[in-house]
């Protein structure tokens, strides 16, 4: 499923008088707040969907697939996703 089509599933969901605008605006919205959600608390817990959370990752040797280089890779944070019981119970 891609943006558009969670677009209009929302719509759907929330009744013909809600435009395809006002769906998007409202999936724009979540979106945002979880992201801010991340950067403040590292940690952002929707029970019964899952839970979003910061992780770190420490610096590593790798190799350079094009040049056979070995290259040093930089520590990073990325973001991590656990599915909560509501949704594994869907799958």
């Amino acid at each position: 499923m891609n943006k558009a089509q969670l677009v209009a599933e929302v719509q759907k969901s929330l009744g013909a008088d809600t435009s395809k605008a006002a769906a998007e605006r409202s999936i724009d919205a979540v979106l945002e707040g979880i992201k801010k959600g991340v950067k403040k608390d590292k940690n952002v817990q929707l029970i019964g969907f899952g839970t979003f959370s910061v992780t770190k990752r420490a610096a590593r040797d790798g190799i350079n697939p094009q040049t056979r280089e070995k290259i040093r890779i930089k520590a990073s944070k990325a973001v991590k996703f656990k599915a909560g019981a509501g949704l594994r119970a869907v799958l």
